[in-house]
Parts: structure tokens; C-alpha cells; sequence
């Protein structure tokens, strides 16, 4: 479902193999296994697996997280294939293309709200982005781009100079949304944005994604667990399994005719009225 500007697909994997290196007494492990992918133009693809099953490892690639020096989380490494992100081919970026890549992708990890530095006050969390590229950006542009995001993630201008721990964690992870959409990124990868927070503010997140979308026509990642959410929001599912890609498609499609067995019980628990599928267990190995 195309709503953004023809430019291309924002997202491009060509047999992606993806492995995290020997570190310390942990052995490589491989995380991806040659998926090819395609997102069309402001598509919102909805992300499903099991634990271990390579969704966070390909968010942090598709974020570019995993080419920045100054994370300290072990990094996984493009060990074949390719992946292509609004035209950057994200194998052997440089430091210098990978800020300017980063410019344009929002990235909201799974922690992201326990992330959120103690001692800064909303206002500044969510505007550091913009000051860390240009430390002279005017601060009256500053102060309204920032109230306009508080209020776009339905919080009110009164949480600006409050602390995260004066927050519940449904507020927590509405103020990293706003801090991942500051810079009006051309992609969003979200990596389970509703866990952790309760059904309503839940929903609020879902409906919240699904109408930034269609008004700053961006395309988006959404992992999550949560069904109902992914119906909500997403174009198309595709679900991962053991780093595998095991199936492709809207959710009818993918669960009306299930041949993996991974997504036969996805399939039983959407059909058993279950909203969050993270205690099944993987498919067997191929």
C-alpha cells in the first residue's frame, strides 16, 4: 500500500545473512539466514517470531545501529548478502555516511524507555537529537518542534520539564517515540513498542503509529508480540523463525493457508483469541 513518494523501496534485502563474532567464552552465533525482503513506499511491515528468532538483530541492522562506533552492545556483522535502506547499501558504510543515513531512520529499540538518561528533563530528551547535529539550532524552532512531537504522542505540554522517573512506563515509551520521530525520519523501526505498557495506553501507541504514518508518509518496522497491535497497524506481516523468513504477506494471507509450523501456532493462537504470542515455542530446525 503505497502513501509515500515513489522513490524506490525503502527497504531492500537480498539473501541477508547476518552473524554476531566470537566474544569472550560466547561462540559466533548466526542470526539471519539469507532473507530477501522487500517494503514498498510507505508500508508498515509488521514483524513476528519467537525469542532468538533474529527480529531485534534485524532491526538494529535495518536501523544501522549496528555500524555505530559508539555503541557498546555487541554488534552484529553482514556476513553475506546485502541490505539496501532508503538507497544506502548498508554493507562497509562509512562513519561519516552512517550519521547522515542515520538522519533519516527513527529508531525505537525494545529498551528505549528504560534508556532514557535519568537526569534530563523530557524537553531535552526528546530535542538532543536535533542539538546533536547542529548545537546552533535556533532553540525557539527547538522548543515548538519538540512541544508539537509531546503532543503528537498524546502527552501533555505540562510533562516537558518533568523527569523519566516522575513517569509510568506508558509515558516513558510515548516520550522515546517522540525522541525517535524528532529529526521527521523517512523510516521508523520500532522493536516491540507496546510491551511492558497497559492495554489502553496500548492502543493508544498502535493507534498513535498508525496515524503518524499516514501523515508524515514514512514507512515503518513494527515488531511486536501483540497481534491485535500488528492488525492495527501493519500492511503486511512477515514472520521469522529460527532467522529464517517463514512467511510473507497480509495477515489473511499468511494465516489462512499456514505451512510452517511455527506459523500454524501463531495461527492457533490468533484463532484462541490470544493478544500476545511471546511464550511460543520456535519451529523446528529445517
Amino acid at each position: 500500500m503505497a502513501r509515500g513518494p515513489a522513490h524506490g523501496h525503502p527497504i531492500i534485502l537480498s539473501d541477508l545473512s547476518v552473524e554476531y563474532p566470537a566474544r569472550g567464552a560466547s561462540p559466533a552465533h548466526v542470526a539471519i539466514r539469507g532473507i530477501d525482503l522487500r517494503i514498498q513506499p510507505g508500508e508498515v511491515l509488521g514483524l513476528l517470531g519467537s525469542a532468538g528468532s533474529g527480529k531485534s538483530t534485524l532491526a538494529k541492522v535495518l536501523s544501522g545501529v549496528f555500524l555505530d562506533p559508539r555503541n557498546d552492545d555487541p554488534r552484529p556483522v553482514i556476513t553475506g548478502g546485502e541490505a539496501r535502506v532508503l538507497g544506502t547499501r548498508l554493507n562497509g558504510l562509512s562513519r561519516r555516511r552512517y550519521d547522515e543515513f542515520a538522519f533519516h531512520v527513527g529508531y525505537l529499540p525494545q529498551d528505549a524507555a528504560a534508556r532514557l538518561q535519568s537526569d534530563r528533563t523530557v524537553a531535552e530528551l526528546v530535542g538532543e537529537p536535533i542539538l546533536a547535529r547542529d548545537r546552533r539550532y535556533n532553540s525557539r524552532a527547538l522548543a515548538t518542534r519538540v512541544a508539537t512531537l509531546i503532543d503528537a504522542v498524546r502527552l501533555p505540554l505540562t510533562m516537558l520539564e518533568r523527569y523519566p522517573y516522575e513517569l509510568s512506563g506508558g509515558q516513558r515509551q510515548r516520550v522515546a517515540l517522540a525522541r525517535a520521530l524528532v529529526l521527521g525520519p523517512s523510516l521508523l523501526i520500532a522493536d516491540e513498542p507496546t510491551a511492558g505498557i497497559d492495554l489502553t495506553v496500548r492502543d493508544a501507541v498502535a493507534q498513535l503509529i498508525a496515524e503518524l504514518r499516514d501523515g508524515h508518509t514514512f514507512s515503518a518496522v513494527v515488531i511486536s508480540h501483540d497481534l491485535p497491535v500488528l492488525r492495527h497497524v501493519a500492511d503486511r506481516i512477515a514472520v521469522l523463525d529460527q532467522g529464517r523468513l517463514v512467511a510473507l504477506g497480509t495477515m489473511e494471507e499468511v494465516f489462512d493457508d499456514p505451512f510452517h509450523p511455527y506459523v500454524q501456532a501463531l495461527g492457533a493462537a490468533l484463532d484462541g483469541g490470544h493478544a500476545v504470542i511471546d511464550e511460543l515455542e520456535p519451529g523446528p530446525t529445517a
